[in-house]
């Protein structure tokens, strides 16, 4: 772990804060009292979780998903849990509530 005295002051950070997600070795995991969890047969693809998630902890992957009325998607979302730190944004956002809440066990 670095030292205080090492890391930048906020002034000598680039404008516009630049942002790396997914590179913070420590899980953010430990955070969270719910996570959570996607309904592939809801979700409508319209990635609002995707692009809300502030530690890109959902992630789009190129399998296909066929419900059981039949529509097939090409990209499915997945949640990396050890990123998430379940502030449910990403429920918040979801315009078919798609994404609930569960209590973390």
């Amino acid at each position: 772990m670095k030292s205080r005295e090492s890391l930048p002051s906020w002034y000598e950070l680039p404008i516009g804060g630049i942002s790396r997600p997914n590179i913070t070795p420590e899980s953010k995991a430990g955070w969270r009292f719910e996570k959570p969890v996607i309904d592939n047969e809801k979700c409508i693809r319209c990635r609002l979780c995707f692009l809300y998630c502030p530690d890109a902890a959902i992630v789009e992957s190129d399998e296909k998903y066929t419900t059981k009325t039949g529509k097939t998607y090409n990209v499915s979302y997945k949640i990396n849990y050890y990123f998430c730190k379940g502030c449910g944004i990403c429920a918040e956002e979801c315009p078919v509530k798609a994404i609930t809440m569960v209590p973390e066990v």
